[in-house]
């Protein structure tokens, strides 16, 4: 079994055996292989690093130290050690082996569009004896053994073969070079009705690896008895090239989710922008853009009902308009009638102290106070986490002269359709009053 150190967020990990008890703690040769992972990991994107997720710090007396970003997931390096970063979520009920903050990260996650998961059920997942990784392997699991309901797809594929029997068409060249003493034998050009498909190759070659690499017997099981459907597949002996024969249409729908898993395991990569060496492969994300997606999911779900229009990343507004420079983007804008709200989502935990303005960054109420100007709202709402400092603290506003509002809003993520439904009910309410 290799060993897992479970971190939050904004946790910071030593290798100072002295100071275990007060913060993460890696031995020395997991913490210098961590080291290197940082410090290997480039990214694609301009101005993301991966100081962006981890950061590499010295503290006075404790020595060096690695201090975790809002970037979510796991990262497992060659000395076996493993490092599992869960969200930072205040939750009302016991949750100590972090099963139920498992299970909403899970909820998150499946909110993103580029997250490969549509049949994942977690109601029979042993959540406390799974690392995150275990747990996305069951998920390639859950859609393998939906596929192999349905059917492995199956086509005409054309086989060069030298055989004792006159099929499809005669490859003179090859017959001339391959049997001048075997008069016995014709090499053959044919198609042949086959399982044998690109897709089917790199299923089962990942089936093949997670096999390999996974600790949980649980899953080790069930990839075996998968498995067995793959029988009459050759695993892929070339990823990229069998990757780039795959046609992802309405034919192929049933396929699309493993397939984007499948580059996931088999290439080492991330749902990240980052890339790198191989001293540590990790299955990382973004918890800014997992909280925007979920709220953006469940707002569609809650407002949409009620006749609201719900744009995500709402377009056409520029801060300037001669020339048209610096786009606005803001998180969500919902509309009825004349009424148009402006709602940006941070995954920020704030202070309960309202003489450092509870810790909302000055940038931040400088591009609400521009969206409110843009778009010609005085209503504008900033969702926050809910957390055990602001619990009932949805009355916290900040008014202009020009009497731009714009109020905080916490949101329980744990209950997060009904938490929805209450802001519905408030901004119901404050209309009724203004009218």
């Amino acid at each position: 079994m290799r060993d897992i150190l479970e971190v939050s967020e904004f946790d910071t990990i030593t290798c100072n055996s002295e100071y275990k008890n007060e913060y993460a703690y890696l031995p020395v040769d997991a913490f210098n292989t961590l080291e290197s992972f940082i410090c290997e990991y480039t990214s694609s994107d301009d101005g993301a690093e991966a100081l962006d997720f981890l950061k590499i710090g010295y503290k006075k007396n404790i020595g060096r130290t690695i201090s975790v970003n809002n970037y979510v997931g796991l990262i497992q390096v060659n000395n076996g050690c493993q490092v599992q970063i869960l969200p930072k979520i205040d939750l009302f009920v016991e949750d100590s082996e972090k099963v139920e903050t498992k299970k909403i990260f899970l909820k998150m996650l499946r909110s993103m569009k580029d997250f490969p998961a549509k049949v994942f059920n977690t109601a029979n997942l042993k959540m406390s004896k799974m690392n995150l990784y275990e747990i996305f392997i069951n998920m390639y699991i859950q859609e393998v053994r939906e596929l192999l309901k349905l059917g492995l797809k199956s086509s005409y594929v054309q086989q060069n073969e030298n055989i004792n029997f006159y099929k499809g068409k005669l490859d003179i060249s090859n017959h001339i070079k391959t049997n001048i003493a075997h008069k016995e034998r014709f090499y053959m050009i044919y198609d042949e009705y086959s399982m044998d498909r690109p897709e089917n190759r790199i299923i089962k070659s990942t089936l093949q690896k997670l096999e390999r690499i996974t600790q949980s017997a649980e899953n080790q099981k069930e990839i075996r008895q998968q498995l067995a459907g793959f029988e009459n597949v050759k695993p892929s002996i070339n990823y990229e090239k069998d990757f780039s024969k795959i046609v992802l249409d309405r034919t192929t729908e049933n396929y699309k989710n493993l397939i984007e898993w499948s580059k996931v395991f088999l290439f080492n990569k991330s749902f990240t922008t980052f890339s790198g060496g191989t001293s540590a492969r990790a299955l990382l994300f973004p918890m800014e853009k997992v909280y925007e997606s979920y709220v953006a999911k469940y707002m569609k779900k809650v407002f949409g009902a009620e006749g609201w229009d719900v744009s995500a990343q709402d377009r056409g507004y520029y801060l300037f308009d001669s020339p048209r420079k610096f786009a606005l983007r803001p998180d969500l804008v919902i509309r009825k009638d004349d009424r148009v709200i402006v709602l940006d989502t941070k995954w920020k935990r704030l202070y309960a102290d309202p003489s450092i303005n509870y810790g909302i960054s000055q940038s931040d109420m400088y591009q609400m106070y521009a969206y409110a100007k843009k778009y010609n709202t005085s209503e504008i709402i900033l969702l926050y986490p809910q957390t055990k400092d602001f619990i009932d603290s949805n009355n916290i506003s900040f008014i202009s002269e020009d009497g731009v509002n714009v109020s905080l809003y916490f949101v329980d993520v744990a209950n997060i359709e009904d938490n929805l439904s209450s802001l519905l009910i408030k901004l119901n309410e404050l209309n009724a009053c203004s009218v």
